[in-house]
């Protein structure tokens, strides 16, 4: 037999069980159809152009944050850099009630930037450099940068070693209130 022959027997010969069975499908099909049994696709009316016209409430504005000032006690002089990260911890809770919070950390933080604070021999913020940033909500490294500016000074730091820097880990939850990993340890 060569393959001319072969390829060129009608579909009922090569597969008499199988036509058999799509053929009754499709009877069935063209039955049950033409009979109505299925009904067809309800018609879609479009929605109105215009919409009805409601009266609206008077917009009322919304009022946005009111920052709290907070007034720091003056920071102690610290003697080695554990000190230093812990009263800055404590500072930047103090200065910031509203946006951060003291629990137990989430088991799913939204954010968690690493900062980097160089500060002058007096403990006023000298320069503060992003380690890391996080993968999403990128604006938590601002409010981090934030918090660090209204809790300093961190105190004297002219008589720890060189060079005056820390790091500090801001753990945000999702109501982007921070909690500095310093205290998270404690």
């Amino acid at each position: 037999m060569n393959w001319q022959k072969k390829f060129t027997k009608p579909f009922a010969e090569v597969l008499p069980g199988r036509f058999a069975l799509f053929s009754a499908l499709a009877l069935s099909t063209v039955l049950v159809v033409g009979c109505g049994l299925l009904s067809p696709a309800k018609e879609v009316k479009p929605p109105l152009t215009t919409p009805p016209v409601v009266a609206q409430p008077a917009a009322v504005p919304v009022p946005a944050e009111v920052p709290i000032v907070v007034k720091l006690s003056a920071p102690v002089t610290s003697r080695n850099w554990a000190e230093v990260r812990l009263q800055a911890a404590h500072r930047l809770v103090a200065a910031s009630p509203t946006r951060s919070y003291m629990k137990a950390s989430p088991p799913i933080l939204m954010a968690i930037p690493i900062l980097t604070i160089e500060l002058n021999a007096d403990g006023s913020v000298r320069r503060i450099e992003v380690m890391r940033y996080p993968s999403q909500a990128r604006d938590t490294v601002q409010l981090a940068i934030q918090a660090v500016h209204r809790a300093a000074p961190f105190g004297n730091v002219s008589k720890l070693p060189k060079p005056w820097k820390f790091n500090e880990t801001f753990l945000f939850n999702e109501q982007r209130q921070f909690k500095p990993m310093t205290l998270d340890r404690l």
